[in-house]
């Protein structure tokens, strides 16, 4: 079986350099075994892929592509913590929030985007409880953020 990195390598992914915290906060807070990590947006080295509102300049596609990216960026500072993605034991829950116009109702398919990325890098453990919710704004209008709590071993 291989390893997170190596599933990383066969995708062709590249998880994106950790960006430092934006705020007064923890990228990642570990409390026994559980990592809970800040929110990520759809950002490659400090520019942002993905910004505006899904059902308005932004495709439900384009959604997905967002919450994929946001996703690599937890992956990545999950694997700056840990300096091993195999240390991951299970994904437990995923908290996806989609910046939609009023009345968005797909915010599952686009939080899709973290979801499938999750499973294809960690396999199993890669499997997620989750909420998928619409919002009215995200910070810097990212199209999607992505919250992840995380199990180690």
């Amino acid at each position: 079986m291989s390893t997170p990195e190596q599933r990383l390598a066969e995708l062709g992914i590249e998880l994106p350099v950790p960006a430092p915290a934006a705020g007064n906060y923890l990228p990642i807070v570990q409390t026994g075994n559980l990592l809970f990590c800040a929110g990520t947006l759809a950002m490659v080295n400090g520019q942002m892929t993905h910004a505006g509102q899904v059902g308005g300049e932004r495709t439900v596609q384009e959604g997905y592509e967002s919450a994929k990216i946001a996703a690599l960026n937890s992956l990545a500072n999950i694997k700056a913590y840990l300096g091993d993605l195999s240390k991951v034991k299970r994904v437990v829950m995923v908290n996806g929030f989609v910046n939609g116009v009023a009345g968005f109702a797909d915010s599952p398919a686009v939080i899709n985007g973290a979801s499938d990325v999750l499973v294809a890098v960690l396999g199993e453990a890669g499997k997620h409880a989750r909420a998928a919710v619409a919002v009215a704004g995200l910070p810097k209008n990212s199209t999607t953020e992505v919250q992840l709590v995380v199990e180690v071993a």
